[in-house]
């Protein structure tokens, strides 16, 4: 089992997409930086979707334009189809992603389209990047379980996962969407996905909507996976479970894997402090366990 775990952060994109409250150019600019400067290799920085569907990351031109890029720190971006892939190579992005679901009623209420059909839309997109030197993640949505279907069989989770391999993708993030699987399951659903693909090439993206997402993460580790997508402070909700987490906080995500003897390249301390800056400018108390039993003991 390696020593060493690679953290995504999403806050800045998967976490603020969902806020209803505006959040300026400037107040992302600085979250970004932040995470980057506690010391995390990948903070994704925004959506080039449309802003009629998503308003919240209608300006990432403005804040891929305006981010200060630290060395050795990936900016990812979310690009559907080929007018946001065009749109985040004009902003120099370095490595795009690709958002694709395991269940079909999902797919067609998220991007309004079949499983079929959005494979058949990112096929350009993940070639164009691959002519280009960009890498390109893929997202595989509701691996333990739908908010329309329930349980999601672990076929459809390989049939995505390997077509977005196929394709191109460098990494597959397996997301339990709504946060409702557990370590057991979590375990089946790893073996059976790194039967058909690398589990090199497999991340975890687990939301903490039943308080599952560390034990998840956990389990997935064991199975060999050593990517793991997180949000500073819990950022972005769970649109399905009303008052109900979504993200895992990178926070709690780090002080398990530290105090286990992993390494993340995170600075713990310094993603506190930006845990409860952002959720200042939220408003709000933050979503974060370990933020939270800091403050309460400083």
């Amino acid at each position: 089992m390696t020593n060493s775990i690679n953290i995504v952060e999403v806050g800045p994109r998967d976490g603020l997409q969902n806020e209803k409250q505006v959040i300026d150019v400037a107040t992302k600019v600085e979250l970004i930086e932040q995470l980057a400067k506690a010391g995390l290799k990948s903070v994704e920085a925004g959506a080039f979707v449309s802003p009629k569907w998503v308003p919240q990351m209608a300006a990432s031109d403005e804040v891929m334009a305006t981010i200060k890029r630290k060395p050795g720190v990936s900016y990812p971006v979310l690009t559907p189809n080929m007018r946001g892939y065009e749109g985040a190579r004009t902003a120099k992005a370095d490595t795009v992603a690709v958002f694709g679901a395991a269940s079909e009623s999902f797919s067609q209420k998220n991007i309004n389209a079949s499983i079929d059909e959005s494979i058949e839309r990112f096929k350009p997109v993940i070639e164009a990047a691959n002519a280009d030197g960009v890498k390109v993640r893929g997202y595989v949505s509701c691996v333990l379980g739908c908010p329309y279907e329930g349980n999601i069989p672990l076929a459809n989770v390989i049939r995505v996962a390997k077509a977005l391999y196929d394709l191109g993708c460098y990494e597959i993030s397996l997301g339990d969407t709504i946060g409702v699987g557990t370590a057991g399951q979590t375990r089946d659903m790893i073996r059976a996905v790194a039967g058909e693909l690398p589990v090199a090439a497999l991340a975890g993206h687990f939301h903490d909507t039943y308080g599952q997402a560390l034990a998840n993460i956990f389990a997935a580790i064991e199975e060999g996976v050593t990517t793991f997508d997180s949000s500073v402070s819990g950022l972005g909700g769970c649109p399905y479970a009303p008052g109900a987490s979504g993200n895992v906080a990178t926070e709690d995500v780090v002080y398990m894997l530290h105090g286990s003897g992993f390494e993340t390249g995170a600075n713990l301390d310094a993603l506190i402090e930006t845990s409860r800056w952002i959720s200042e400018q939220l408003g709000r108390m933050p979503a974060s366990k370990v933020t939270l039993a800091r403050t309460a003991s400083s």
